[in-house]
């Protein structure tokens, strides 16, 4: 899929974060809305869903935390947020209500314009690779991997999963038992370089912990390294 055919919806209330950004993300190419505030956003998103959402988190009406809530129960979109605020709360709130990553201000555009490609780009990769034939099944303890469904299953039920949980318990499920790093998760999963500083892989581990209750597995860190899916005795 082209720049072109991708929209992005940027919801801000600072209207010279919204130019820049919108400035800067048009001009590689992108199809870009933006609103003064959350609730604006998501009432275009129902009438007409987009491919990326950027939000902020402070913003009069409901905050970027709300609508990332809202958002989430109703669609799967990739969601950014944006912050003034840097606190461990405040990225596992965000990260924990569903969203794909989480920026705090002060930022570059290029910065975040890198953050959107590498999105894209694993949502891209992912939707060739699964076009491929022959979809396999892969289980560990009570989870099974269908590929062909983009689904993990616990026993009968379904996993609620955003699609970067997916691909992160996936990804862990085919190397069950091996340890693999924050490094590699950060460049497989998100496209994002060692350099990059993020919590998304901590944060998400942290979700799906949650999530696996029951599962039979559990997702064990691996100090000062990363992370190692095992089966529970």
């Amino acid at each position: 899929m082209s720049n072109e055919a991708k929209r992005i919806y940027i919801a801000d209330d600072e209207d010279s974060i919204r130019q820049v950004l919108r400035t800067f993300l048009a001009s590689d190419g992108y199809q870009v809305e933006d609103f003064p505030n959350g609730d604006l956003l998501l009432e275009r998103f129902r009438q007409t869903p987009c491919d990326l959402v950027i939000l902020d988190v402070m913003m009069p009406g409901s905050d970027g935390f709300a609508i990332c809530t809202e958002l989430r129960k109703i669609s799967t979109v990739p969601i950014i947020m944006l912050t003034a605020r840097d606190s461990e709360n405040d990225y596992a709130m965000g990260l924990g209500l569903g969203s794909d990553d989480y920026i705090t201000k002060p930022f570059s555009a290029m910065a975040l314009l890198m953050r959107v490609r590498a999105i894209f780009r694993r949502i891209d990769f992912e939707s060739r690779k699964h076009a491929a034939p022959v979809p396999q099944k892969f289980t560990a303890g009570r989870l099974t991997l269908d590929e062909e469904k983009r689904r993990i299953l616990c026993g009968d039920t379904v996993l609620a999963l955003t699609p970067t949980e997916y691909e992160v318990l996936k990804y862990l499920m085919l190397r069950k038992d091996q340890a693999v790093s924050r490094e590699e998760l950060l460049n497989e999963i998100w496209g994002f370089e060692a350099v990059v500083e993020t919590r998304a892989t901590d944060d998400t581990v942290r979700r799906l912990r949650q999530k696996l209750d029951g599962s039979g597995v559990n997702i064990a860190a691996v100090w000062g390294f990363g992370f190692r899916l095992e089966e529970e005795a």
